[in-house]
C-alpha cells in the first residue's frame, strides 16, 4: 500500500490544476486517470475551444501553464454578441476595464497539454495513468483508493475530478441535479471569407443555436446545437457538403465556408452536485458543476474550484491543520456554491428559453435582448461575470 496526503482522481484540467496549485506544498499527491500517459501528454484535438476569462488566464499564468501555450494557440476575444432569429438586433458585451478584451480562446487540447507539462516535473506528484480507480473505504482517519491493477493507495483526502458523470460522486452517495437538454452539440473549426473582428457570436435561430468563436486569422470555431436525430444526418455529410450546409445555416453572414478540422459531437447535459464535499472527500471541476456551454463558463468554474479547494488546503497546512478538516471543506463548498449556482441556474433558464420555439417564447427572447441593452447595470453584471 502506498501512502499519500492527497489523492486526485481525474487528470483533466481541474485535477491537473489542483495538483499544480499545490506544487510547492509539503504534500505527497497521487494523480490518477484512466487515460494512458501518452494521451495525457499529447491530447488529441477534440473540437472544443475554451473561452478563458481574464481571471482564468491569470490563474494559468500563476500555475506556470500559460508559458507552455504557443502564441498561435491564443486568440483574443474582443467582444461577444447575442442574436435572436432573423432580427439584426444584437445584445453586445465588452470588457469595460483597462484590459480591453473579455478574455481569450484556447483549444481544450492545448490547455490540457500545457497543464500536463506543468505537473510533469512536479516533485510532489505521482501520476498513475492508464486505469480507473475506485474508493475502497473512507473513515475518520483516512481514505483508501483501489487502482485497476489492484494497487491500494491510502490518503488523507480524495478529490473527485472524474467528469460530470462522476462514478466517485455516486459511490459516496452524493446526488446531482442533471438536466438533459435533448440536444447534441457539434464543434469544429472553419475558414470563412468575411472577417470576425474578434467578436464571438451566439445566434439563437429557428430550430438551432449557432456560435462562431473567433480564432486567429480567418478561422472560427463553429458550434451548432440541434436535436440528436437532426445532428446525425449533418454529421454524416462529406466535408464539402458540410461546408455548404454551414453557409446555408449561417445565411452567408461569414461568407464562403471551408472546413478546417475534424468534426466532434457532444450531448448537452448540465450537472450540479447536491454537495461538493463529504468526509475526507471533495468534488471539483465538472464532477461538482457541469455547465451548459452557452455562457462558456464550464472550464472557468472548474479552474476556480481547483483554486478554491487548493487555497483551503494551503491554509490548513500553514496552521498544521488536517487538510480534510470538515470546517474547511464546508467553507470550500459554500464559496463555490455562491460563485456558481446563480449562473448555473440562469444559464439553464437561457438555454431552455432559447430552444423553445413557441411564439410566446420567441417574443420573450426578443424582449429580453432589448431589455438587457436598455439596462446598463444588468449588462455590466454579465460583463463582470465574463471576466471572472
Amino acid at each position: 500500500m502506498s501512502d499519500y496526503d492527497l489523492i486526485i482522481v481525474g487528470a483533466g484540467p481541474a485535477g491537473q490544476s489542483l495538483a499544480a496549485r499545490l506544487a510547492q506544498a509539503p504534500l505527497r499527491i497521487a494523480l490518477i486517470d484512466r487515460e494512458p500517459k501518452a494521451a495525457l501528454a499529447a491530447p488529441a484535438y477534440d473540437g472544443r475551444e475554451i473561452a478563458l476569462t481574464q481571471t482564468s488566464i491569470a490563474r494559468l499564468k500563476q500555475l506556470g501553464a500559460w508559458e507552455h501555450l504557443a502564441e498561435t494557440e491564443i486568440a483574443p476575444l474582443a467582444r461577444a454578441e447575442v442574436l435572436n432569429g432573423e432580427s439584426p438586433y444584437a445584445l453586445s458585451f465588452a470588457d469595460q476595464s483597462r484590459n480591453g478584451a473579455l478574455g481569450a480562446l484556447v483549444p481544450n487540447s492545448a490547455i490540457r497539454r500545457a497543464l500536463f507539462q506543468t505537473i510533469a516535473g512536479q516533485d510532489n506528484c505521482d501520476l498513475h495513468a492508464g486505469g480507473a480507480a475506485a474508493i475502497e473505504s473512507i473513515d475518520a482517519q483516512s481514505a483508501r483508493v483501489r487502482l485497476a491493477d489492484g494497487a491500494l493507495l491510502k490518503g488523507k483526502m480524495v478529490v473527485a475530478a472524474d467528469t460530470r458523470f462522476s462514478a466517485l460522486r455516486k459511490s459516496q452517495g452524493i446526488s446531482a441535479h442533471m438536466l438533459d437538454f435533448g440536444r447534441t452539440m457539434l464543434v469544429c473549426r472553419v475558414h470563412h471569407a468575411k472577417p470576425h473582428h474578434g467578436i464571438a457570436t451566439e445566434w439563437f435561430a429557428h430550430g438551432q443555436t449557432i456560435a462562431m468563436l473567433p480564432l486567429n486569422g480567418d478561422q472560427s470555431s463553429f458550434i451548432l446545437t440541434l436535436r440528436a436525430c437532426a445532428m446525425q444526418e449533418l454529421a454524416a455529410l462529406s466535408d464539402e457538403d458540410f461546408a455548404r450546409e454551414v453557409e446555408r445555416r449561417t445565411k452567408g453572414r461569414w461568407g464562403e465556408i471551408a472546413l478546417a478540422s475534424t468534426r466532434h459531437t457532444y450531448p448537452l447535459v448540465a450537472v450540479y452536485a447536491s454537495r461538493f464535499a463529504g468526509q475526507r472527500f471533495a468534488l471539483i471541476g465538472d464532477a461538482a458543476v457541469g455547465m451548459h456551454p452557452v455562457t462558456a463558463h464550464g472550464f472557468n468554474f472548474g479552474l476556480r474550484s481547483a483554486y478554491a479547494l487548493g487555497d483551503e488546503i494551503v491554509r490548513a497546512l500553514k496552521v498544521s491543520d488536517d487538510i480534510a478538516d470538515t470546517r474547511r471543506l464546508a467553507c470550500y463548498e459554500r464559496g463555490h456554491r455562491r460563485a456558481t449556482l446563480p449562473l448555473y441556474t440562469a444559464t439553464n433558464a437561457i438555454a431552455r428559453l432559447y430552444s423553445d420555439e413557441r411564439p410566446l417564447a420567441r417574443v420573450a427572447r426578443t424582449a429580453g435582448l432589448r431589455l438587457m441593452n436598455l439596462t446598463p447595470g444588468a449588462r455590466r453584471l454579465v460583463e463582470v461575470s465574463l471576466r471572472h
